[in-house]
């Protein structure tokens, strides 16, 4: 039986095809039905989804395109994401490096981190009001958490004697934390930006949907429900999918090229 690794996760021809299986299937089974229903309110044809499509950059309802609104959400998801990297990973170096640290700040992480980030949106509008400010905010809060973690555990697992061999060799604790645990924990860092990246998305298009807003996907799939264009909703999620499969394939590549160590002696 096969499993995946860092050294078998490139993607071959075969497994495009047998990946295309189900989504095919379910794309012949949605028109088939839509046929037979025969509403476009309630399950439109794909012929009127790819003709959103295949003019992205047509302005929709007399604002931005499709085109347009997909750079607006990335532009927000990039700013919060790497926000949350800039913060996340230090302090996730420095809690799992530091009992004392993690110690202290545990409890903390444990408390904050079950709240949905959604949960934070009334709190996000008081503080930096309706708009951009609240937007990359609860990106950062939905970002942050899977880095942190991922960053933390990273260092945790840290073989021992990788750190006795630095050791031997007359390495500082400096050079030990920076020559050592940090490339160690590459691998998991890299993993957690992966997650956080799509929970990033899945944020940023739950914010968009709420007033106050006049641009980005999430924004425009809630403004055409309230006009009845199921056809531009469901554009506007297949545009949230292809940039979803487009980052995971980036983090994929980037961890078979860069990690492909990991998991060997």
């Amino acid at each position: 039986m096969g499993y995946l690794n860092s050294r078998n996760i490139m993607i071959t021809l075969p497994q495009i095809i047998k990946g295309l299986v189900i989504p095919v299937g379910i794309l012949f089974i949605w028109q088939l039905l839509s046929y037979q229903i025969h509403n476009n309110f309630i399950l439109p044809g794909w012929g009127e989804i790819c003709s959103i499509l295949f003019i992205p950059g047509e302005p929709l309802f007399g604002g931005p395109s499709l085109l347009e609104n997909s750079f607006y959400s990335l532009e927000r998801v990039l700013a919060g994401f790497l926000l949350a990297i800039i913060v996340a990973v230090p302090l996730g170096l420095i809690c799992g490096w530091s009992k004392e640290v993690y110690t202290y700040v545990n409890p903390f992480i444990q408390i904050i981190r079950p709240i949905p980030p959604i949960a934070w949106m009334p709190l996000a509008i008081a503080w930096f009001s309706i708009g951009f400010g609240s937007i990359i905010f609860i990106i950062f809060i939905g970002s942050f958490f899977p880095v942190l973690i991922s960053t933390l555990d990273g260092v945790r697992v840290v073989r021992i004697h990788w750190l006795e061999v630095a050791e031997t060799l007359g390495a500082t604790t400096t050079e030990k934390f920076l020559t050592v645990v940090i490339p160690a924990s590459l691998p998991f860092i890299w993993t957690g930006l992966r997650v956080a990246f799509a929970v990033a998305w899945m944020c940023v298009v739950a914010a968009e949907m709420l007033p106050g807003t006049s641009a980005g996907l999430g924004y425009l799939i809630m403004y055409a429900y309230n006009l009845g264009q199921i056809q531009v909703i469901v554009a506007g999620m297949v545009i949230i999918g292809i940039i979803g499969i487009a980052s995971d394939c980036f983090f994929r590549i980037g961890q078979a090229r860069f990690f492909s160590w990991q998991g060997k002696e």
